[in-house]
């Protein structure tokens, strides 16, 4: 069944009618573009129209957050950028078994960590219900033959749900570096890009050759193994970038570097593996 995902709407609604007064904007926007996305998963919507409720959803939290009042022009178009990236991105990282349910829980509980032992920045629940969702979604997902997908309702509001935080959170510490907590996706992702630009393809049409597609299909690893193995390593990022900012903060940046040069280098093994599949 595709569309399992929409438990995390129901994740939110529950959120919503215990913080009605805070989590007002919050809900519109997960169900705006959680609605287009379901939709999107029936049948096949107009780019220009998931665009604009992408970019509209992204505002209206940006307006709730008062983005648009404490940051120039120029930061706030980045953020624009970046955010529509990482919502496209969680959607493109999500296909196969496991991969989206394991790699969020990871993400929300190094927020929820940082939460309650680094720096307060949010209710918990916003942190814990997430993970809930994503766990009894793992339960029929993470199997040899899964029993229900994410589609885009789950990806695209786990996503959205996740720029909410982050966006909190770097607001809340005046600093960037929690985006490290969606490097493994993210070299992943812009990677790809890169990579199918330089072949000269359609970044928007389907396609077959992130790492861990390459992974799963082309050297016909377990899906299970494949999301357990980016799970892992985007786990051991996380816990290495909250060790250094709470004890050796000076090195945060120098840190940040090397672990995306580390994951860049372990990416372009992808380029072996295809040639060898294909000698």
């Amino acid at each position: 069944m595709r569309g399992g995902g929409i438990i995390v709407w129901f994740a939110a609604l529950l959120y919503f009618l215990l913080n009605i007064d805070s989590a007002f904007i919050f809900f519109i926007g997960i169900t705006l573009i959680g609605f287009v996305s379901f939709i999107d998963d029936i049948r096949t919507l107009p780019s220009r129209v998931r665009a604009f409720i992408q970019l509209f959803s992204v505002s209206i939290i940006f307006y709730d957050l008062n983005i648009f009042s404490i940051y120039p022009l120029w930061i706030i178009l980045i953020a624009f950028i970046v955010s529509i990236g990482i919502i496209n991105a969680y959607n493109f990282m999500d296909g196969i078994n496991g991969i989206t349910g394991l790699y969020s829980c990871v993400v929300f509980a190094s927020f929820l960590y940082v939460n309650n032992y680094v720096i307060p920045f949010v209710n918990n629940d916003l942190l814990i219900f997430p993970i809930i969702a994503c766990s009894i979604f793992l339960f029929f997902n993470y199997r040899k033959k899964a029993k229900c997908f994410a589609g885009d309702i789950g990806s695209i509001t786990l996503a959205f749900w996740i720029i909410y935080i982050l966006i909190i959170l770097i607001c809340t510490t005046n600093s960037i570096v929690w985006i490290m907590f969606l490097s493994v996706y993210g070299v992943d992702s812009i990677c790809t890009i890169l990579h199918r630009l330089y072949l000269k393809q359609n970044i928007f049409k389907p396609h077959r050759i992130h790492y861990y597609q390459i992974l799963s299909n082309e050297q016909k690893l377990d899906h299970r193994l494949v999301s357990i193995i980016y799970t892992i390593v985007q786990t051991f990022t996380s816990l290495v970038i909250i060790y250094t900012y709470v004890y050796e903060n000076q090195y945060i940046n120098i840190v940040s570097i090397i672990i995306i040069i580390t994951l860049i280098s372990v990416y372009s093994t992808k380029f072996i593996l295809i040639k060898c599949h294909h000698s």
